[in-house]
């Protein structure tokens, strides 16, 4: 009696390819395979089952049906067990796993954002979770203690007026008089109540002669930005790009409209370099896009990070660090 290998190899057959869409079969495996693509397609995030995966003539139900169902981590129910059957004793196509009878189809959607995005879906399955609105959700059990993340209570629908989705002031400039020599006026969900659930926010910039909006990250939106009136030095670093790299920057000059874009949780920064006052109007992508301004996190945080940590991490003396610590670090927001 001839050996016989029991290992199914998976195989994966193109059938369909557009610009920004593409059809294939997977083939020639077992349900072995639904953890590693559950892993890959929803990056092992949960969701919650919104229908059943009925089976009725299809058959595969330790392929498709099952790898369906641990995608989407959907319950499988069929009222006609009887009917199942496995691909390879499938009459309709002799086997060949590509009729109605007993296969599954996937498929696999390309779109480009502002940085290019592979994202995966199926036909039958869709899994994430939205992005934070804060810093951090801790959970809690008393209902008590509790506060609304992502996003604030909604307004009924028959007291909302045209004045919630109304802000005036952004015509005004911003106080400069202040160490840094910017200020940042925001326009966001605390006070234009409209903008909840939009994913959108904008902030009016003023700059005095020289003045600063020092480095700084927003850890939940990419920021795009335009000059009104003055000239900007602007630039924005990369994240790490790996041992013994040095992280790159990008900078340029801006002029009255002009447009540059800051990636989300990048440091970056605006300088005016000329000798009047400069203004820039830029939009966030997120209601509360949050920022951090790396000098007064650093060594404004409250309480100080110890000094020793510092000093190693910046290579100064530590009367260095106990010196910038002791400084008044300025909020331009």
């Amino acid at each position: 009696m001839d050996s016989v290998s029991y290992q199914r190899l998976p195989h994966i057959k193109i059938r369909e390819v557009k610009p920004d869409f593409m059809k294939f079969e997977l083939r020639d495996t077992d349900s072995s395979i639904a953890n590693t693509l559950r892993r890959i397609m929803i990056a092992e995030v949960p969701t919650i089952a919104i229908d059943l995966i009925e089976i009725e003539v299809n058959s595969s139900i330790l392929n498709d049906e099952f790898i369906s169902h641990r995608l989407s981590l959907r319950p499988l129910t069929s009222e006609r067990a009887v009917s199942m059957r496995f691909s390879c004793d499938c009459d309709a196509c002799d086997g060949d796993g590509q009729c109605e009878y007993c296969s599954v189809e996937f498929y696999l959607r390309s779109f480009v954002l502002t940085i290019a995005i592979l994202a995966v879906v199926t036909s039958i399955s869709h899994a994430s979770d939205p992005s934070p609105l804060q810093d951090f959700c801790v959970a809690v059990n008393d209902s008590m203690t509790t506060v609304f993340v992502n996003g604030k209570v909604c307004k009924d629908p028959k007291v909302v007026t045209a004045d919630d989705f109304f802000k005036s002031g952004l015509n005004v400039p911003g106080n400069t008089s202040n160490p840094v020599g910017s200020a940042v006026t925001a326009v966001n969900v605390n006070n234009l109540p409209g903008l909840n659930t939009f994913g959108i926010s904008l902030v009016r910039i003023d700059y005095a002669p020289y003045g600063l909006n020092p480095p700084h990250t927003h850890p939940r939106g990419t920021e795009v930005l335009t000059v009104h009136e003055g000239t900007l030095y602007v630039g924005f670093v990369l994240s790490n790009p790996g041992p013994n790299m040095k992280n790159k920057l990008f900078t340029k000059i801006l002029h009255p409209g002009d447009v540059f874009v800051f990636p989300i949780g990048l440091i970056h920064f605006q300088f005016n370099v000329g000798k009047t006052n400069a203004v820039a109007f830029a939009g966030l992508s997120s209601q509360n896009p949050g920022v951090t301004t790396i000098a007064n996190a650093v060594f404004g945080s409250d309480p100080p990070i110890n000094n020793d940590v510092l000093a190693k991490a910046f290579q100064v003396d530590k009367k260095v660090v106990d010196y910038l610590q002791s400084q008044f670090w300025w909020d331009n927001n």
